[in-house]
């Protein structure tokens, strides 16, 4: 039988141009192309020779390539993330460091006597990156730089006291704690700042507010904060560390050692770094990590979900995976602030976010918030007994405007912490 075949229909022949206006379209393709080569040179050349347009070359590259693996739904190293991170903090240093000059040159001579005497002047000033994704300015004369994470730690052995009431703004977050020397009565002469006389500060050999670390203390504990731990406002016995030491001695009938490495502007990646380095000098049974709302953002833009959630569950996690590797008991307490105790609760994302992130049980976590809600009903009903009316929450250094722990509030937060940690080490053990 013969096979026929399925004859293919005839081609079509594509029309084509004579060979002039071929020659004449990809010079066009090539002119265009060259030109927009040559804007590229022209734009970005002199931009990547500035420090300003390195920051924005390198920022738009970086969020090019963040924007594909979202879409190929690749994960971002780790690697590329620090880097980001430290372009982003060397960008805020350097900015902040150009309206610190500027501010300090155009105030008042007193004013410019007491930022040198704090060691908080254009030549002087420590500018470093902290309160999450913020820059700071702090007193040489009580921080130094850290190289090994922390990007700053505070002086050891040396007296300072809180300066409040000071008017001048250096352009960037400034704290005004200063050495605590005679000769600050004339460096504040002339000026608006007022010594808070009950926040006087010590700080040991290792760098830190409180006693010298005791070694061979039976119980030995770390407290990792900011500056709620470190204890603005308030005296060397009352800070948070120092008032769980003494609750923890209560409890156990064991002598107690607790390292403070609370500092301010802290965040959970000065946690991890400053764990890292105490640890092995001080051997703890314990880990207590205070957290706040700014250690994610801004504070209220964090209450309401809009929270760096995946960079605080890096380090949280870190810490967590520290503790378990060393058998410590980690405890994570979130901060209660005073608007949540005196107004609306509001702790769907902080705190309610905390306990979310890290990969730790129930129990290695603990919400404070309602020791503070009994003990400022309490307050205000010994306030009605003695027919005293007390404003605001006596937790809290309100005859300050400062939202941070009274010593009151210090002793309530030490005694829930102590209450759960008796228990995890007594579990423990």
């Amino acid at each position: 039988m013969t096979k026929f075949r399925r004859s293919s229909p005839p081609r079509r022949e594509q029309q084509r141009f004579f060979s002039f206006f071929e020659r004449r379209r990809r010079h066009d393709r090539w002119f265009k192309r060259a030109i927009v080569c040559a804007t590229l040179i022209t734009v970005v050349v002199p931009l990547a020779a500035l420090a300003t347009g390195r920051y924005l070359v390198a920022e738009v590259v970086s969020r090019v390539r963040s924007v594909g693996r979202r879409v190929l739904q690749i994960p971002t190293p780790r690697s590329e993330i620090d880097q980001d991170w430290q372009r982003f903090r060397l960008r805020g240093i350097g900015d902040s460091r150009a309206r610190l000059k500027e501010i300090y040159e155009s105030s008042p001579p007193e004013y410019q006597g007491l930022m040198r005497y704090a060691g908080l002047d254009p030549a002087h000033g420590l500018l470093c990156a902290g309160n999450y994704d913020q820059t700071l300015l702090l007193p040489s004369t009580v921080f130094e730089p850290d190289a090994t994470g922390r990007s700053y730690r505070m002086r050891p052995c040396v007296d300072s006291i809180w300066l409040r009431e000071v008017t001048i703004q250096p352009g960037v977050l400034a704290f005004f704690l200063v050495p605590d020397r005679p000769e600050l009565r004339d460096a504040i002469y002339g000026t608006s700042a007022i010594p808070v006389e009950q926040s006087r500060q010590s700080t040991n050999s290792w760098g830190l507010r409180g006693p010298e670390p005791d070694l061979a203390a039976p119980l030995r504990g770390i407290v990792l904060g900011d500056s709620f731990m470190q204890g603005l406002f308030i005296g060397e016995d009352e800070t948070p560390p120092e008032c769980l030491k003494r609750d923890l001695e209560t409890r156990l009938n064991r002598k107690t050692s607790i390292l403070n490495a609370g500092v301010l502007g802290y965040s959970p990646e000065q946690y991890y770094y400053s764990l890292l380095s105490f640890a092995d000098r001080f051997r703890p049974q314990f880990v207590v990590v205070s957290v706040f709302a700014n250690d994610f953002g801004e504070a209220s833009a964090v209450e309401q979900g809009r929270g760096d959630w995946d960079e605080g569950k890096h380090w949280l996690n870190r810490i967590i995976s520290l503790s378990q590797a060393r058998g410590w008991v980690c405890l994570f307490v979130p901060v209660p602030s005073s608007d949540r105790i005196l107004g609306r609760r509001k702790s769907g994302h902080y705190p309610g976010m905390i306990s979310n992130l890290s990969n730790t049980s129930a129990v290695y976590f603990l919400n404070p918030a309602e020791s503070f809600v009994n003990a400022h009903l309490g307050r205000i009903i010994e306030g009605e007994e003695r027919s005293e009316h007390p404003s605001g929450c006596l937790l809290y250094n309100e005859q300050f405007r400062d939202g941070h722990f009274s010593a009151l509030g210090a002793k309530v937060w030490a005694e829930a912490v102590g209450r759960r940690l008796a228990l995890l080490l007594e579990l423990k053990d």
